[in-house]
């Protein structure tokens, strides 16, 4: 274990040492929370919690109990009113170890959560996206937490070996819609193009994709529609919108 997650294990004991709910300075890199008197390395059963790739959201982990975790996530950027998305892994984990997670700050006050959509989790030997048991997941106001909404949910580790990731649902990230968009633009259609808008402060770019007909024997035709990725609460959707 590194001296980063041995500083990280001492700040998520004490819980209160990070000062209010909002003060969130980044995701989580490979931070062992353990129980408050533990001294010394983190052991098997203490979750060892990341967030710090593409698409990854947890902001600070909390020790409840052996059993129960509270969870923060990160704001979106500049705007600290919305918190929806979660991506993190764990790993550490004992067999048949259970455990509770609590996402403590949603912001919304409604959620598919409440109508039976249950999160995501895989793991290094399930590298397929499965639901969790919507009879397993809880969408409530808490108390505890100036009546923040909270969603929780019950979970059971069976691999000791095994690294679990999950998220609020199937990400879908930065890369692969460029490796997709790259795609169709190799086939070299006529009626699809990719051109570059401009670039982000962290030089990503940010492109257009007019759709219409183009080609030597025909005259370009448009259409009525066109397609712009977006990136919303730091996971992709496409929208479509009237070019009319």
């Amino acid at each position: 274990m590194t001296t980063n997650m041995a500083e990280r294990s001492r700040t998520a004991e004490t819980g209160g040492a990070l000062g209010s709910e909002d003060v969130i300075a980044g995701n989580v890199s490979k931070c062992a929370v353990v129980p408050a008197g533990h001294c010394g390395q983190p052991r098997k059963g203490h979750l060892v919690f990341d967030a710090c790739f593409e698409s990854g959201n947890l902001g600070r982990v909390d020790h409840v109990t052996e059993f129960e975790y509270d969870l923060f996530i990160r704001p979106d950027t500049c705007n600290p009113r919305f918190r929806v998305w979660f991506n993190f892994t764990v790993e550490n984990v004992k067999e048949s170890q259970r455990v509770i997670f609590n996402v403590v700050n949603f912001s919304k006050t409604k959620s598919l959560y409440r109508d039976g959509m249950a999160p995501m989790v895989k793991s290094t030997s399930r590298p397929k996206w499965q639901r969790i048991p919507s009879k397993n997941v809880y969408y409530y106001r808490c108390p505890d937490h100036r009546k923040n909404y909270v969603m929780s949910f019950a979970f059971c580790f069976d691999r000791e070996d095994d690294t679990y990731q999950f998220a609020y649902c199937y990400p879908y990230t930065y890369t692969r819609l460029q490796h997709y968009l790259a795609s169709l633009q190799r086939r070299s259609m006529d009626y699809f193009c990719r051109d570059l808008l401009a670039l982000s402060v962290v030089s990503d770019r940010r492109a257009r994709q007019p759709a219409g007909f183009s080609s030597h024997d025909y005259p370009y035709v448009p259409i009525d529609h066109c397609i712009i990725p977006a990136k919303v609460h730091t996971h992709t959707r496409l929208t479509v919108v009237n070019d009319t």
